[in-house]
């Protein structure tokens, strides 16, 4: 395992992390008798990944219950990331969140604790002074944000500071490449990179669109007749379709598992810091890890990038991947 600095916190996390969303939140990935939290927990452990992430809003809680207890006594030896919800940003709801959710982990503080989406820039100063109280007291340790763009970022750091901006970034949806990845740069801030694999889209399973399940068609590459979409696009699943082809052929030709070759490419990129990987079971969390010590090489960096980018001109530099631009919670 690899481990980098995460931005200028001094907090050395491995180049892979451990999602727990999928732990905790069964409506929305489904109920698997594959699933075995603590087995999976551990064989993160094992493996290296000192870095575990989670939110309130998975599961409604639950994430962070089932990760807390399948850490349990070894939770000292890792940094946990939690994120605050965006309706829980304002004055007097920041600290009762962040003491449920350190009930819920059974931990004395969170490592990174996260604003998980942009709210209302008025109150920016507001909340960063609650989170800087209870930075004081000891119940977290850093603070990040996710899905923060440009302006929000710039905006942000005019009010307090951040050491990490957790992201949606992958070879299918390259959109934070435009501006935010360079600010994040700019500011010093370390990129966590959610959803490395597309919610298994990468992983090269499904080869037509109607394979997909219907609740990983809510993004913009998939058009309002998929059902579940809310961004008002045409969608542009033949050429996502023909991009997946492509990849499977590149992954195919060297020989390397398509998941693998994925997480290789978003953990090389600059400004990453660790990639989260979300994994339910022991042997999903090996079959990831493989990504950590690999290195394809800049030429095959620099074909996967040429085999992406007409989706990425296509999507366009805006970050939301589920809310067209007239719309888009990122800025």
């Amino acid at each position: 395992m690899q481990y980098r600095q995460l931005g200028q916190s001094g907090i050395s996390v491995s180049v892979l992390s451990f999602g727990a969303w999928q732990l905790g939140d069964s409506e929305y990935w489904g109920a698997s008798e594959e699933s075995d939290p603590q087995a999976a927990v551990d064989a993160a452990l094992d493996l290296g990944i000192n870095l575990f992430d989670t939110a309130e809003m998975y599961g409604e809680g639950e994430s962070e219950r089932v990760l807390g207890k399948a850490l349990g006594k070894r939770a000292g030896d890792v940094y946990i990331a939690s994120k605050i919800s965006p309706e829980n940003c304002v004055r007097g709801r920041v600290r009762a969140a962040c003491e449920a959710s350190l009930r819920r982990l059974g931990r004395d503080y969170i490592d990174i604790y996260q604003i998980h989406w942009p709210f209302g820039q008025e109150a920016f100063g507001e909340v960063y002074g609650e989170l800087e109280s209870l930075r004081d007291e000891g119940k977290i340790r850093v603070i990040g944000v996710s899905n923060f763009g440009a302006h929000d970022l710039s905006d942000w750091m005019v009010k307090g500071t951040a050491v990490s901006n957790q992201l949606g970034y992958n070879l299918l949806f390259r959109a934070a490449e435009y501006r935010i990845i360079p600010e994040c740069r700019k500011y010093g801030l370390g990129v966590l990179v959610y959803m490395p694999l597309m919610q298994g889209l990468l992983a090269g399973v499904w080869r037509t669109v109607s394979e997909i399940p219907m609740l990983r068609r809510r993004t913009r590459h998939f058009s309002a007749l998929s059902g579940c979409t809310r961004h008002g696009e045409q969608g542009c699943e033949e050429l996502l379709m023909q991009t997946l082809s492509q990849l499977r052929e590149f992954a195919d030709a060297i020989h390397v598992p398509a998941a693998t070759v994925s997480l290789c490419w978003v953990s090389a990129q600059p400004g990453v810091s660790s990639v989260v990987i979300g994994a339910r079971n022991p042997e999903q969390v090996r079959q990831n890890v493989q990504a950590a010590d690999l290195n394809i090489g800049p030429a095959a960096i620099a074909q996967l990038n040429e085999i992406t980018a007409p989706l990425k001109r296509q999507l366009g530099g805006n970050a939301d991947m589920w809310k067209g631009s007239g719309a888009s919670r990122i800025s």
